[in-house]
């Protein structure tokens, strides 16, 4: 009788067990169905409610003698089918884009040190929705490049941020470069919706009276500029490597995820390939505290404390006063720490202090 009941009480645990792991496999297949599933809506609440009535079903088996191997069976194999279907999901490049996610970048490279660049963004915007369109071809010298400034557009909370980098050249001018999700005409972002192949990745160049206004004057985002140390060489490398990934995306489009593929894992992989035995850490995934990091490992202007650098960086005062002026790129860096400088000079300066 001892023996029966040690019995009993294992398989019950064990069918607990068993319970839990389909409950929490179907979560995510309930949101794979929601997300991906072609078709109108009242289809997913059916695939969905279709779903859920045969993983409780499966439980329940789980629970009923002579069942519970046939539960499990029944259940791998449904989980079996929504896995081809899910692999079948394949990434495009063809769809009817945004109109401000149109066009991936694409470099050209005269010689060793001269790009061109087409497909660089440059819209006046009004409103989120309101804009005039363009998308401009400009060349550059990338022995001319004179620095580079990490800036970081919090949108959601402390934790969660955008990621831009933005190259300046001696003649005043920036380009800025943004991994951004590719989203279809009339399409909205969903950060849930980033973990099921809801968007393709796309990488875009632009103006920063473009895609720093838009954050700062016409969204309302809190946005901080740092200027970043690096060597002219590192510069030019990192440039040119995103050139390479949008080369990339052109060729084999990627889908956007939230957690693994994002405006900042992106910048980090291209850095890690020029710079061997970059660390991680986890705020790469918790992007709103990536200035952290990049002051962590001594990337940002040297002996200035990160507070002091969060301060002078937080620019949207900055960037409302000077609106779209000619100007806008020097006029919100002033008072930045490092930004009067070059990159590489700072580098140079710290390397000999």
């Amino acid at each position: 009788m001892t023996r029966g009941w040690v019995a009993s009480l294992w398989h019950g645990i064990l069918a607990s067990l068993m319970a839990l792991l389909i409950i929490a496999s179907s979560g995510w297949a309930v949101l794979a169905l929601w997300y991906r599933l072609p078709g109108p809506v009242a289809l997913r609440y059916v695939a969905a409610g279709i779903w859920i009535a045969a993983a409780l079903a499966c439980c329940v088996g789980l629970f009923v003698k002579g069942w519970p191997q046939r539960a499990m069976l029944a259940y791998g194999i449904l989980y079996l089918l929504l896995g081809v279907w899910w692999v079948s999901i394949q990434p495009a490049s063809d769809r009817d884009w945004a109109p401000d996610v149109a066009h991936i970048v694409d470099g050209m490279r005269q010689d060793d040190h001269r790009v061109t660049l087409e497909n660089v963004r440059h819209f006046q915007w009004r409103t989120p929705q309101d804009f005039d369109e363009h998308w401009d071809t400009r060349h550059y010298d990338l022995d001319r490049i004179r620095s580079v400034d990490l800036l970081v557009s919090y949108w959601m909370g402390p934790a969660i941020a955008h990621t831009l980098v933005s190259f300046g050249f001696d003649d005043g001018r920036h380009v800025t470069f943004s991994v951004e999700i590719r989203k279809e005409r009339g399409e909205a972002f969903s950060t849930l919706g980033g973990f099921f192949k809801e968007y393709e990745v796309s990488i875009i160049a632009a103006d920063e009276r473009d895609i720093v206004r838009l954050r700062t004057n016409v969204r309302g985002e809190d946005v901080y500029l740092y200027r970043v140390k690096m060597s002219k060489p590192v510069m030019q490398d990192l440039f040119l490597a995103y050139l390479d990934e949008a080369h990339q995306l052109q060729r084999e489009p990627r889908y956007y995820n939230t957690l693994t593929t994002n405006c900042t894992t992106l910048v980090y992989d291209m850095m890690r390939r020029i710079v061997p035995g970059l660390p991680f850490d986890y705020r790469l995934l918790l992007s709103g505290y990536l200035p952290e990091y990049v002051h962590s490992v001594g990337a940002l202007a040297p002996h200035v404390p990160f507070a002091r650098l969060k301060a002078a960086g937080h620019i949207n005062a900055r960037a409302l006063q000077a609106d779209d002026a000619e100007d806008f790129s020097a006029r919100i860096r002033e008072g930045v720490p490092g930004a009067d400088a070059p990159s590489y000079d700072m580098n140079d300066r710290d390397m000999k202090d």
